[in-house]
């Protein structure tokens, strides 16, 4: 945590003005990321990675949301998907892909939501179907952060249409391959630097070995995997709350008008603490859901909570 928050002030915040203003994905933050070892936190010690707790995670991201929010869900994508890799990626696609997501060397993206579905993740329709050897992959997906520089991404897509949320299965796809079609970055006020954009897949032909999680597994997986970008959502709305109550306050006890200082006003603080109020609420409504996630148990309706309130009071 201590590294993560070092690490956000030395790197991330002089540049973060500059990755909004230049309308660019963070290139130089996942770098220097890879290079502090900020590329595996989910992933075990003995495949190079820093096998910390979700709890963990969650503090670490809270210290980087606290500089620039942007940079920190570029990691919360990046790490859940190298996390999954090391629990279930097997043989040559783990020691394909695994080094490079751990080690920083590869970008990885969560492709999900499309533009037509939105969060009904059930009734996704990028199609993957079967030709020999091979799958083949058509449609779009949206909302790709990392899309822009992604080099490897995990795309859910469904098998067979008839067989609704339980065809769904998902792959490990090379993002500067053939049939792989980046779109340019959404314009996102202050959130630029993520990445995200829409990505096509026209008759994108995949090996075999790219399967990642077996026909019919793809949906929970999804599920699992959103439960715990909820709950880093809500610690990154954390860091955020608590620099701009830090901000806030130190302006006000500086600003003079009327006769004194703002801070002097009780209409002000009265302000400052309903913010104060909300941060400590979010705070444990988030680490309660950390803490479930963390010891096996279902964090799904924790998770909801602490993203859905965390986000509201950050607004």
């Amino acid at each position: 945590v201590q590294r993560a928050h070092d690490w956000a002030k030395d790197v991330v915040a002089p540049m973060a003005e500059t990755w909004e203003a230049e309308r660019r994905f963070a290139t130089e933050a996942f770098e220097s990321a890879g290079q502090n070892r900020l590329t595996g936190l989910l992933v075990s010690s003995e495949d190079g990675g820093e096998q910390v707790s979700v709890v963990g995670l969650a503090r670490v991201l809270e210290e980087i949301a606290a500089v620039d929010f942007a940079v920190a869900f570029s990691l919360v994508c990046h790490n859940n998907l190298a996390g999954a890799v090391a629990r279930r990626a097997e043989g040559s696609l783990r020691t394909k892909v695994l080094p490079g997501l751990v080690n920083g060397s590869s970008l990885g993206a969560f492709l999900l939501t499309e533009p037509n579905v939105g969060s009904d993740a059930a009734a996704i329709t990028v199609s993957a179907a079967q030709d020999g050897e091979e799958w083949v992959l058509n449609g779009e997906k949206a909302w790709a952060t990392n899309g822009t520089d992604a080099d490897v991404l995990s795309v859910y897509a469904q098998t067979d249409s008839s067989l609704g949320h339980r065809g769904i299965a998902t792959f490990l796809i090379d993002a500067n391959g053939p049939g792989v079609i980046k779109t340019p970055g959404y314009q996102m006020l202050g959130g630029h630097g993520l990445g995200a954009n829409s990505i096509r897949f026209d008759n994108c032909q995949v090996p075999a070995e790219s399967l990642f999680v077996p026909v019919g597994e793809g949906f929970r997986a999804a599920m699992e995997g959103i439960d715990l970008a909820r709950v880093l959502v809500g610690a990154m709305c954390c860091g955020m709350l608590r620099t701009a109550l830090t901000t806030a306050s130190d302006y006000v006890r500086e600003r003079l008008a009327f006769g004194g200082r703002l801070a002097d006003l009780q209409g002000v603080r009265f302000k400052l603490a309903d913010v104060s109020t909300d941060l400590e609420a979010s705070r444990l409504l988030t680490y309660r859901a950390a803490r479930t996630f963390q010891e096996g148990r279902d964090a799904a309706v924790e998770a909801a909570h602490a993203k859905k309130f965390s986000t509201r009071v950050t607004e």
